[in-house]
């Protein structure tokens, strides 16, 4: 079966970093667009960050200039490291894999949920002032 497994989040003061991991396993994600999802309880699960299968990268606006998504596909391991983490950024952090198609394009330029069919169950981020 697929699996998705996120680690690395924790709590850290405003202005520090973390680095989060996605190891995957089941799916030939190196061919795949992968991308980084965050929700805090009662909001909708937001778009951060996306791969394609070529490393041409895309980032939420609210994240831009923070945090940087790369992938290690001898691995199979996504990351997301975040700097600069602020308060906002507090959620739980989704890594997802789009099954069907290496790009990541949406139609609007935007990172969505219906691009992705496979997810992890996710890693707390908590960012205090």
């Amino acid at each position: 079966q697929v699996q998705l497994v996120e680690s690395g989040g924790g709590s850290v003061q405003a202005g520090g970093s973390l680095r989060l991991s996605c190891a995957t396993s089941g799916f030939p994600v190196s061919t795949k667009c992968m991308g980084w999802f965050r929700q805090v309880p009662g909001k909708e699960r937001e778009g951060v960050s996306a791969i394609d299968n070529g490393g041409a990268t895309i980032y939420s606006d609210f994240v831009k200039g923070r945090f940087s998504i790369s992938r290690d596909n001898a691995k199979n391991t996504l990351y997301l490291q975040m700097n600069s983490l602020k308060p906002e950024d507090t959620g739980m952090y989704y890594c997802a894999i789009r099954s069907y198609v290496g790009n990541c394009d949406s139609g609007s330029g935007s990172i969505l949920e219906w691009m992705f069919n496979y997810w992890g169950l996710g890693t707390q981020v908590t960012v205090s002032s």
